[in-house]
């Protein structure tokens, strides 16, 4: 049994990293698809939107009618549905020639709606196995994404490198090895067993509570935080602080996900006092944006986008650390709200930096100020929406302050109650 246990563990490891290609494959891209197809950054900006709104609205369907599914069948063909989508996203060029763009939203609207199953269900999975502290193996799974993404980050600088843009294709067939891993991974083995709701009556109770609405908030807002910086770094980097995309990419994009993944293992090891944590996470993510978006020599924007990795390194996980403590009970359905907030977050941040860029551009008076700053007006709209995604990890500090307000609250009452008694 506690072989299969560790199987399991290695097949939930397997599709987190298969998140982490899914989650960062189309920015990486995003210079290479507006160089070769001219596709402009709306509508790069929507790829990250669809990617996280199909995440949320698979995610609301489990958190709603969880009880509807067979749980580990589900969880058994999502790395399947992760493997559909990435040959679809690769034949793009093949299946839509006249309009390349349909197909790339076709391939992320498939392989997110893996994300989604992923995000509600793999945590649950590691929740449900025997262990003497979840939430460090809570840490450490996510702690796995956190160093996929380094991986698929160098991965990819690299091939673009040495292969040229053009040959784009290859490298989402190349990250076809993390779900196909993951599927050989769970033949054969038997799932523990998760709670869910026995019918959508029993959500409604849930719903009333006031924890469960701030910890949606928390990871919203770390949802943005963290996914605002991930998903527009490389084009940040090279773009605004005008810093070749392969350094951008390997000691910026890939040392945020660096910094992430250390900041989840150190908590993995030996972690305590999440909300402490959450709340000195936040203010330092804020600093870093507003050092990365003000600050005028471009090394020191660089290491500011990197160190923003270890600050909202526990935002989502640590909010999934509290939504636990508050509900123990509330099993796959607490997951996948959670996983809603998380997924709202990630695509609200992306998107409004890339619709301000480009609404700047056509901007007047940012045209002027970018003048006045030596700047162009690309480096200047870029800039202004990096100061916009500061705004995030400010909120989730406020909300982490008010998590802390109403625990100390209910610790208040329960002395009171063992007083009176």
């Amino acid at each position: 049994m506690e072989r299969m246990h560790r199987r399991i563990k290695l097949a939930c490891y397997a599709v987190n990293l298969s998140m982490s290609a899914v989650a960062n494959l189309s920015p990486l891209l995003f210079i290479t698809f507006r160089s070769l197809y001219g596709i402009s950054y709306t509508l790069l900006g929507l790829l990250v939107l669809v990617n996280f709104v199909t995440q949320l609205v698979t995610d609301l369907i489990f958190s709603f009618f969880s009880h509807k599914f067979n749980i580990p069948l589900v969880v058994k063909l999502t790395p399947v549905l992760t493997v559909l989508g990435l040959l679809l996203y690769a034949a793009a060029p093949l299946l839509f020639p006249q309009n390349i763009y349909v197909g790339l939203l076709l391939g992320t609207v498939v392989f997110s709606a893996s994300a989604g199953l992923a995000e509600v269900l793999i945590s649950p999975v590691i929740a449900a196995l025997p262990s003497e502290n979840p939430e460090r193996e809570m840490s450490k799974l996510h702690s796995v994404y956190a160093w996929g993404v380094v991986l698929v980050i160098v991965i990819s600088a690299l091939y673009l490198k040495l292969l040229d843009n053009v040959h784009w294709q290859g490298l989402a067939l190349l990250f076809l090895v993390f779900p196909l891993g993951a599927c050989i991974l769970y033949c054969g083995t038997t799932l523990p067993k998760m709670e869910t709701p026995q019918r959508v009556s029993g959500v409604a109770e849930y719903l009333k509570k006031k924890a469960l609405w701030l910890s949606v908030l928390a990871i919203f807002f770390g949802g943005a935080a963290e996914c605002t910086m991930a998903q527009w770094a490389s084009g940040y980097i090279e773009q605004a602080l005008h810093i070749p995309q392969l350094w951008g990419d390997i000691c910026g994009v890939a040392m945020f996900a660096l910094m992430m993944g250390v900041g989840r293992t150190m908590y993995a090891r030996r972690g305590s006092h999440v909300l402490r944590v959450l709340l000195l996470g936040s203010v330092g993510a804020t600093a870093c944006y507003i050092v990365a978006a003000l600050c005028p020599v471009p090394v020191v924007g660089l290491i500011a986008c990197a160190v923003t990795g270890l600050c909202v390194s526990m935002l989502w996980p640590g909010s999934l650390i509290v939504a636990s403590d508050y509900f123990p009970t509330g099993g796959v359905f607490i997951y996948a709200m959670m996983a809603a907030g998380g997924d709202f977050g990630a695509s609200v941040g992306p998107q409004l930096v890339g619709s301000l860029t480009d609404a700047a551009l056509q901007s007047p008076l940012l045209l002027r100020l970018a003048e006045q700053l030596s700047l162009t007006p690309e480096q200047c709209g870029m800039k202004l929406g990096m100061l916009v995604g500061a705004c995030f990890p400010c909120l989730c500090a406020v909300v982490i302050l008010l998590i802390l307000r109403d625990r100390k609250g209910k610790q208040s009452e329960s002395l009171k109650s063992l007083e009176n008694n």
